[in-house]
């Protein structure tokens, strides 16, 4: 198996996947995931293949464009894979990372039904990439694909939910910093996770603080 030779495949067969897919959830949000996941990487002695291979298929068809579906993403990427005639320990490690890292998964079983080394760099890079300015760009282009109001101060966030509550919300946007991308400075596995994380979620702190004072006139 030419290892770089697969990665470029795998990028080559993403960007076409994804080529019209939703801002916040296209391929910049793939390539972001990839490169922080090689930072991670760096300090970490896990498998490099098995890390790129997840970083680069772990958004191939996310549930929530594909009625929640989440048997989508992991049967495309094993049948991507599997043409690419990967050995099957990596299919199915990679497989296993795809459907375990996401954070509604946490809400149940303590998301703890399969963990790896390998799934806490990649989860770490897609937790990054959902907080910070990034973050913060990206939940708004959401709301908006969504058509959901910014901000209702009537509708309080869900600080409970269950996985189907989650994924079922049609919230305000600004409900969602407080149901999951506030939380995930907390919930980072790795040295380097954590340490980006503080400055990006210091930064949504701000833009709150911000956002209310310019809502109420001040």
């Amino acid at each position: 198996m030419n290892k770089d030779q697969l990665v470029q495949n795998t990028i080559d067969f993403v960007k076409k996947e994804l080529e019209n897919a939703e801002g916040g959830h296209d391929w910049f949000h793939i390539e972001r995931v990839f490169n922080t996941s090689k930072l991670i990487l760096k300090s970490e002695d896990a498998d490099e293949i098995v890390v790129q291979l997840a970083a680069l298929l772990h958004d191939i068809a996310d549930p929530k464009f594909h009625n929640g579906d989440e048997s989508v993403g992991p049967k495309v990427a094993r049948t991507f894979l599997k043409d690419q005639e990967v050995p099957d320990h990596i299919i199915e490690h990679v497989v296993n990372i795809i459907k375990h890292m996401s954070f509604k998964n946490s809400l149940e079983n303590n998301g703890k039904a399969f963990n790896s080394l390998e799934l806490q760099i990649v989860q770490d890079a897609d937790r990054l990439d959902a907080i910070g300015a990034i973050g913060i760009a990206r939940t708004f282009n959401y709301g908006g694909f969504k058509n959901r109001p910014m901000y209702d101060p009537a509708v309080p966030p869900n600080l409970n939910m269950s996985k189907e509550e989650y994924k079922n919300s049609n919230a305000p946007t600004i409900n969602h910093f407080y149901e999951k991308l506030l939380l995930l400075k907390d919930k980072m596995n790795t040295k380097t996770g954590k340490k980006l994380a503080e400055e990006r979620h210091q930064f949504m702190s701000d833009f709150l603080n911000q956002f209310y004072k310019e809502w109420n006139g001040a």
